[in-house]
């Protein structure tokens, strides 16, 4: 990967080929070739690691931008909303496949609780999934509230290109007035052993109005004026906080699963080691029967 992103650098995402990367490396075409099926493959996945940073930064932008326009009316819709939170849609992000101990379960289970909250609180729910383990659970309790599914069991290695048709989706949504507020609620990757259930608001965008991209305090100009920069940069957004939610739930997903099947392993093995010595056990009953029996004769004869 060290060697993708040097290249990536120095030559631009499509200034190399595979096998260039391939030598560079001091590997095989073949290596990689098992790895990955063309050069946009390996360029984003060795992009991945550098994505959180550029969606922070993002943020960082929006907040700066958000913060100097307070007191001013006419804001993006996206920014500001529609002035309700009536029509309240949650997207619950999980996996395609099981075997990943609670990561679909615990999510799911945050999610039940916002939308039973909301309801209470006399709201109009709608519900997305992205994923067909979290839609299942769901679909048995709310199935008059999912209004769609995303099915990402297509998809080998995950890339903007995946989230862009979603993050799209749900902006007509929002423009066409379906909903007024949209919750996501996808794990966030710590470590191996710890990843995080968040709930992250998307629509309107969740600005907290600090200075958050180091600007001390400093007035600045913008051209052209805040308002048109949002409004280019809001829709970009949302697509960019939905790819990283993805991907983090991507990596939590494979650490979760790691933590389960070394759990299952060492389950396994300790009931191997009790299997077997039951069976040495019974093993050694019925050899001390067979001595009891063949001594019982001799000394009847």
């Amino acid at each position: 990967m060290n060697t993708a992103l040097l290249l990536i650098e120095t030559k631009g995402p499509t200034g190399f080929t595979l096998s260039e990367a391939a030598k560079n490396a001091g590997v095989t075409p073949a290596a990689v070739y098992r790895h990955f099926e063309c050069r946009n493959d390996l360029v984003a996945e060795a992009a991945l690691p550098c994505f959180s940073i550029f969606a922070e930064r993002m943020e960082n932008v929006l907040s700066s931008l958000a913060s100097s326009m307070k007191g001013q009316s006419g804001g993006p819709k996206l920014l500001s909303g529609t002035g309700s939170d009536q029509k309240q849609l949650v997207v619950v992000a999980t996996s395609e496949r099981g075997l990943c101990g609670g990561f679909n379960t615990n999510i799911v289970k945050a999610a039940k609780v916002k939308i039973n909250q909301l309801l209470r609180d006399g709201k109009d729910v709608t519900i997305i999934t992205i994923g067909k383990k979290g839609a299942g659970v769901l679909k048995r309790e709310y199935s008059d509230k999912m209004v769609k599914h995303f099915d990402m069991s297509q998809v080998k290695n995950l890339a903007f290109t995946d989230a862009a048709p979603i993050s799209n989706q749900l902006i007509e949504k929002f423009e066409a007035g379906e909903f007024d507020v949209c919750t996501l609620f996808f794990a966030k990757f710590v470590n191996v052993l710890t990843q995080i259930v968040t709930p992250l608001q998307l629509i309107p965008a969740s600005i907290n109005g600090e200075d958050k991209a180091g600007l001390d305090g400093s007035c600045y100009e913008y051209e052209p004026d805040e308002n048109e920069i949002l409004e280019d940069l809001l829709p970009r957004n949302v697509g960019i906080q939905l790819f990283r939610a993805l991907l983090e739930n991507a990596a939590s997903e494979q650490g979760s699963r790691m933590t389960a099947m070394d759990s299952a392993t060492r389950n396994a093995g300790d009931m191997i080691d009790s299997l077997r010595t039951t069976y040495n056990r019974s093993r050694q009953a019925v050899i001390t029967n067979e001595l009891i029996e063949i001594i019982s004769g001799a000394e009847a004869l």
